[in-house]
């Protein structure tokens, strides 16, 4: 973004806007928060039956990693990644590794919501996925 005078006084991401489609199905995320993966760390890996996630690095790097049909996808957001958001379907287990040197704040809007009567949250086996190598 610049001032009046043109200068650039810092930057924007666009994280949702009711007009754009990021969800795939077009279902709006119902909860916001964020999560902050520390330095060389991961979360999970794990699964929801009943929630979709949607991720957007805004602060640091991460590679989020999908298991689809036995094969697994990467996907990098952040500071060296155009902050690109990522959709996790139902069903599909996910990573997020923190790839950099500092905390990365990742924001999740999931949908539906967490409800703490919910269970919705599965553990799953990346034990064949090397996470050293990006």
């Amino acid at each position: 973004t610049k001032d009046k005078d043109d200068l650039i006084n810092g930057f924007l991401i666009p994280i949702y806007n009711e007009k754009e489609n990021f969800f795939k199905h077009g279902e709006e995320p119902k909860q916001v928060y964020l999560t902050v993966v520390a330095p060389g760390c991961i979360k999970g890996p794990h699964l929801h039956k009943i929630r979709k996630g949607f991720f957007t690095c805004v602060k640091g790097d991460v590679r989020i990693v999908l298991k689809i049909n036995g094969s697994y996808v990467e996907y990098f957001s952040g500071d060296n990644y155009k902050f690109l958001s990522i959709e996790v379907p139902t069903n599909v287990p996910a990573a997020i590794q923190n790839i950099g040197k500092e905390d990365a704040y990742v924001l999740n809007m999931p949908s539906p919501a967490w409800d703490p009567n919910m269970d919705d949250e599965y553990t799953d086996d990346f034990a064949d996925f090397d996470f050293t190598k990006f």
